[in-house]
Parts: C-alpha cells; sequence; structure tokens
C-alpha cells in the first residue's frame, strides 16, 4: 500500500501472499494457481492429506490473504501499478520487473534441463534391459568356453583314480589265493600216500624175491 498507493489489485500466478485465516495462518509463499470461475487461489504449500496418503491443493479465497511481493513480469500491469506515481517509484517498478523477468528465466532454463535429464534417465533406463539381454546370450557363450577347458582336466582326474584303484582292484582279486592251500596240501598228501604205497610194494617184492631164493 505504501509502495504503490494501491489498497488492493488483482491476484496473479506468481504473487506471493500471506494467509491470514484458516489453518494455514501465517503461511508464506507464491500463489500457484488461479481459479477465475470458482474465485479461488491455490497456494503452494497449502495442502490437504487425503485417506490414501495423498496430497492435493487446498483452494483459499483471495479475501484470505494479503499480497506481501507483487509480480512484476506483465507489462500491462506494471503499466496500471505506475498511473499516477512519480518518476522514482516508476524507475523502481521497472528495475524490480527486469530482476523478476531474469529470475523467471533463469527457473525455466534450470526446469527444462531437469525434464532434460529426467527423460535420458529413463532412456537410459529402457536401453540397460535390451543391452543386458543382448549380452546374456555372448556372456553364456563365453562362460561355456571357459567351463569346457575346465571341466577335461576332471574327467583325466577321473580316468588317474579308476587307474589307479584298478591295481588295487587286482590285489583284491588276488587275495582269495588262500583257499588253494587246501588242495595243495590235499596233493602232497595224496604224492606222500602213493609214495608210501610204492616204498610197500618195494618192500613186499624184495620180500618175495627173497623166499623165491630161499
Amino acid at each position: 500500500m505504501l509502495k504503490y498507493n494501491k489498497r488492493s489489485v488483482p491476484v496473479v500466478r506468481g504473487d506471493t501472499v500471506k494467509v491470514v485465516r484458516g489453518n494455514f495462518k501465517n503461511h508464506v509463499d507464491k500463489v500457484r494457481e488461479v481459479d477465475l470461475v470458482k474465485q479461488v487461489i491455490e497456494v503452494e504449500g497449502v495442502v490437504t492429506t487425503k485417506v490414501d496418503g495423498s496430497k492435493v491443493p487446498r483452494p483459499i479465497h483471495p479475501s484470505n490473504v494479503i499480497i506481501t511481493k507483487l509480480n512484476l513480469t506483465d507489462p500491462r500491469r506494471r503499466e496500471k501499478l505506475e498511473r499516477g506515481l512519480s518518476e522514482e517509484a516508476k524507475k523502481e517498478i521497472e528495475m524490480e520487473a527486469k530482476r523478476q523477468i531474469e529470475e523467471e528465466r533463469l527457473e525455466e532454463e534450470r526446469r527444462k534441463e531437469e525434464e532434460a535429464r529426467k527423460a535420458a534417465e529413463a532412456k537410459e533406463a529402457q536401453e540397460e534391459p535390451e543391452e543386458q539381454q543382448a549380452k546374456q546370450p555372448e556372456e553364456k557363450a563365453a562362460e561355456e568356453a571357459v567351463e569346457e577347458p575346465e571341466g577335461k582336466p576332471e574327467k583325466v582326474e577321473e580316468v588317474k583314480e579308476k587307474t589307479e584303484e584298478e591295481p588295487g582292484e587286482a590285489e583284491s582279486k588276488e587275495e582269495p589265493e588262500p583257499v588253494e592251500e587246501p588242495k595243495k596240501a590235499e596233493e602232497e598228501q595224496v604224492e606222500e600216500e602213493a609214495e608210501g604205497k610204492k616204498k610197500d610194494g618195494g618192500a613186499a617184492e624184495d620180500l618175495n624175491n627173497k623166499d623165491i631164493e630161499g
């Protein structure tokens, strides 16, 4: 009121306002949206939480706020404000307008860069699964090629183990030789009996010969 010599002005998007009534009293932030049909405004940070946890803006009537800083980027609005003001006040308004226009331009550039970065990240996220799918057959082939030489020594080791086990098996097979010992003992006994019979026979023949000679 003191700076622009105006008691009230229409609120526009970008004005900074202070809430003076209601649950959000003393909340200061920028106007995000102006609804001319319902005649309400939406202020950044003035939101309500729904049952599902989502947050939605809470409309406020313009009579419940006061403007603490004007948005001077609109030339028509500046023209209306400058009516009936001194040259110094007009120069101040123009300087403030230039500063706000520069800030708005920088903010728009930052917003575009952020959107481009998010789009690039989303594109990379989509390309990564495709690259992984393309690499999977190559990786499998490489793994198989690496695994083949590793498998061959195992086979050789198995063959070696088998060959090492074979002599032991042969020894275990040759162990039942003691079973043949009774057979040898029987043969020796038979041979001894045969020799005894021969001796007995020889002795009988000698006796017979002696009897004949006598």
